[in-house]
């Protein structure tokens, strides 16, 4: 029984070390930082603090949450 057991250990750890080696991984070591996009405008005159007290202003519930989240979400 224990030589049994002493083998399903020595398989398993075989199984996890030939898991974790990756022989398609490659080093990059020339990556270089990109700079970001650039922000979208904001609405026709609104500066941020216009839109910030417009927000506040609206009533908290999901319809307004949804339409929030909608609007912040990038159009595909």
């Amino acid at each position: 029984m224990k030589n049994l057991l002493l083998l399903g250990f020595a398989a398993g750890a075989l199984l996890s070390v030939s898991a974790c080696s990756n022989p398609d991984f490659e080093k990059k070591d020339q990556m270089a930082a990109a700079e970001l996009p650039a922000l979208p405008p904001t609405a026709a005159g609104k500066d941020s603090a216009a839109v910030a007290a417009e927000q506040a202003a609206q009533e908290i519930s999901a319809v307004n949450a949804t339409t929030t989240i909608k609007k912040m979400q990038p159009v595909m």
